[in-house]
């Protein structure tokens, strides 16, 4: 069993995962929820699967980019689980698990570019192909009206993502498709983890930390 864990961005969420197979998933799509519901939604997730944290084979995270404070969350509750239970912590990236269930929609030469915010013109974003081989490496990219234009000459190209919706009126290109409403999923990062269980791709628990691409930002006001 893989419990699965989604703080990346607003969506809050738990997977429970047995052999690659989705048992439980339980999501919250509320702001500012994961310091207070994540462990809930643990509890609530292995009481649904009439499973206990004794049987977990391993706690899988969602690493990055996204939301400082959400990674941090998602990760000190992975680590802390894993140390207790002596199993191991699987990172999966982000942005490929919110374009993992798409992939297998879509014909084989499209791609496929996730997106989530980071202020401004600026989002968080990679680009992969419909085999889910990576085209353009994970960035922080300011968007303009040039942004991915050789990729779309010979490609349609999907965005999606909660930072995908302020690039609508700059990426024109006619193959250039944009997607509402694709959340990040507890499921997919379950299942990205498995055959990295598998194959003991794990993380070093003392010295793991998340992907953030930027630094983080106090937006606090002054005093």
């Amino acid at each position: 069993m893989i419990l699965s864990l989604e703080t990346a961005t607003n969506v809050c969420a738990v997977a429970l995962h047995k052999e690659g197979k989705l048992l439980v998933e339980k999501t919250l799509a509320i702001p500012q929820a994961h310091s207070t519901q994540l462990t809930v939604l643990i509890q609530q997730t292995l009481q649904e699967a009439g499973a206990k944290t004794q049987d977990l084979q391993a706690v899988a995270i969602s690493k990055g980019p996204g939301s400082y404070t959400g990674l941090r969350i998602g990760v000190s509750v992975g680590k802390g689980l894993c140390f207790a239970l002596q199993i191991p912590l699987i990172a999966v990236h982000t942005l490929q698990a919110l374009a993992y269930p798409l992939l297998a929609c879509h014909a084989p030469d499209t791609l496929f570019c996730p997106m989530l915010d980071a202020r401004r013109m600026e989002v968080y974003c990679a680009v992969w192909d419909g085999a889910g081989k990576e085209i353009l490496p994970t960035e922080a990219k300011i968007i303009d009206q040039d942004a991915f234009a050789d990729l779309l000459q010979n490609h349609q190209m999907l965005y999606f993502g909660d930072g995908a919706g302020k690039c609508k009126d700059l990426i024109k290109h006619p193959n250039a498709v944009f997607l509402d409403n694709i959340l990040p999923t507890a499921d997919a990062i379950g299942q990205l983890a498995y055959p990295k269980l598998i194959t003991q791709q794990t993380e070093d628990l003392a010295y793991f930390e998340p992907l953030y691409l930027k630094d983080f930002v106090n937006n606090m006001p002054k005093i």
